[in-house]
């Protein structure tokens, strides 16, 4: 198996998560997108909406290559049913549509308008500085995180963002709150959320997939 990632882009976390999660091997492609390298040379002759991350898998017998597949939600779901123990997502119709609720407000509402790409935009295009680009990262971010907040409020407690097992929305939820450190932004007031968050960080599997522990990681 393969994955290329970036150790800042959230969506490349998540995976690695899911991945470590499902205790299964792979190679670390680093492609650095800060610099532009999704952009040009080969890779975007195998990714074709050249982001990150890109998953390719293990080829079949009498294959050179393996499926290829990209955003990360996707290549989680595959992996889920393509290795299902242990699952990262209920075994119940209406808890797997809630564990997709929970992933979606922040893969869906939250990430989109706060990636690297949409930030630079702001900076380079739109000629924001650096406290209105962050003014806008910490405004939709909370946002978001207070939606994720109240749907964990109308379960019934739980470790994890959903039961006591992690899911698919813990793998979400805990890049977005890295990154939501890196920016200052405010998590008070998030009690469940937080819990959540502080739980999977005990977990080995979450703790490996930190950006610090990347192998392209920088300061």
């Amino acid at each position: 198996m393969k994955l290329y990632n970036y150790f800042r882009s959230s969506a490349s976390y998540r995976v690695r998560i899911a991945l470590n999660l499902k205790g299964l091997d792979y190679e670390y492609l680093p492609v650095h997108i800060a610099r532009g390298e999704h952009l040009a040379g080969a890779y975007p002759q195998i990714s074709a909406d050249m982001l990150v991350p890109l998953f390719e898998d293990e080829p079949a017998a009498g294959e050179e290559q393996g499926e290829r597949f990209s955003q990360s939600m996707a290549i989680i779901e595959y992996l889920d049913e393509v290795h299902p123990e242990p699952p990262l997502m209920p075994l119940d119709p209406a808890g797997r549509a809630h564990v997709r609720a929970l992933s979606e407000t922040i893969a869906c509402e939250i990430h989109p308008i706060n990636n690297l790409r949409v930030l630079k935009y702001l900076v380079r295009d739109l000629k924001l500085d650096d406290a209105a680009k962050n003014a806008w990262y910490r405004h939709w971010t909370r946002l978001g995180l207070e939606a994720f907040e109240r749907q964990l409020a109308q379960r019934p407690a739980a470790l994890y963002c959903w039961g006591h097992t992690p899911t698919l929305a813990d793998c979400c939820l805990v890049p977005q709150i890295f990154n939501a450190q890196r920016f200052d932004c405010d998590l008070s007031g998030l009690p469940r959320t937080t819990a959540a968050y502080e739980a999977c960080m005990q977990l080995d599997a979450f703790q490996r997939a930190h950006p610090s522990r990347c192998p392209d990681a920088e300061n």
